[in-house]
């Protein structure tokens, strides 16, 4: 039996998977290493493992991960793994390649990430070629949830918010100058908090406010990212993640504004990316 995953900041996909190819599919929280310590990882997998899992029998655990850039911060994760999976073989990888392997399976392309944060890459069938940095949601993640939420809490504490959406979203959360600072700068995990912001302007999509911070986000997310790719206009776009996928119809405008043909914009891997390890058994 193995296991796949697909981590976010937010949230991990799991699907355990058998030589007959029977799925069982399961949620736990997301385990992004340059925000959680393995300590936490180890934690919270005890805790949010579905009791049926057998995971004496699991032999191979494949998890993808968002902030998997280097061979240091896997081991962060697979250490973790290890611990909960004593039996299994542990690989652990960015959420890039599994984002380009449930997109492109095994042809070249162009992939995208657009969820609590940003990512992208140039995919040569088997391997991530080129990477334009998001730089996190500090310096970047242009386009994501995360970017959107940012603006929209600035113009919210700087009183800028128009169409009444200044009271709706006051009445909505009940959140003052010092409890946002106080998340953003004092609580863990801030790049999840501002990103949980982005479901207001998809909730309140009718108003042009709404809509225009998220094709500003996707301008910026071309401009500053997918343009910087070589030739980038030559392969079509493809993404996956919450905010590509609720935002479609405005990505894809933007895509083709940008002279780039769009391909699948999906919400997740993890089917496509079960398929690609299926292939394997």
């Amino acid at each position: 039996m193995i296991l796949i995953a697909d981590g976010g900041s937010t949230k991990s996909s799991w699907c355990q998977l058998d030589k007959t190819g029977n799925r069982v599919y399961f949620n736990t929280e997301g385990y992004n290493p340059d925000f959680m310590t393995t300590p936490a990882v180890e934690a919270s997998l005890e805790k949010n493992l579905p009791d049926t899992l057998p995971r004496e029998e699991v032999t191979e655990v494949h998890y993808y991960g968002a902030g998997v850039s280097s061979a240091k911060k896997a081991e962060i994760i697979a250490k973790a793994m290890r611990q909960v999976f004593p039996q299994a073989k542990v690989i652990v990888d960015h959420d890039l390649l599994a984002s380009a392997r449930a997109l492109l399976g095994r042809k070249p392309g162009f992939a995208a990430i657009l969820g609590t944060g940003t990512n992208s890459c140039l995919y040569d069938g088997t391997k991530i070629t080129y990477n334009v940095d998001s730089l996190g949601y500090f310096l970047g993640d242009e386009g994501s949830g995360s970017f959107i939420g940012k603006r929209l809490l600035r113009d919210y504490l700087r009183g800028l918010l128009p169409d009444g959406l200044q009271d709706i979203f006051r009445e909505e959360f009940n959140l003052t100058r010092d409890d946002i600072l106080d998340r953003l700068y004092n609580q863990p995990l801030p790049n999840r908090f501002l990103a949980s912001f982005a479901k207001f302007t998809y909730d309140h999509n009718n108003i042009s406010y709404c809509r225009e911070i998220v094709l500003q986000g996707f301008e910026t997310f071309f401009a500053n990212i997918v343009s910087h790719y070589p030739r980038y206009q030559d392969y079509t776009f493809n993404c996956i993640g919450s905010v590509g996928y609720n935002f479609r119809d405005a990505l894809s405008q933007v895509a083709r504004d940008h002279h780039m043909e769009v391909g699948k914009i999906i919400r997740s891997p993890i089917d496509d990316l079960v398929s690609f390890h299926e292939e394997a058994l």
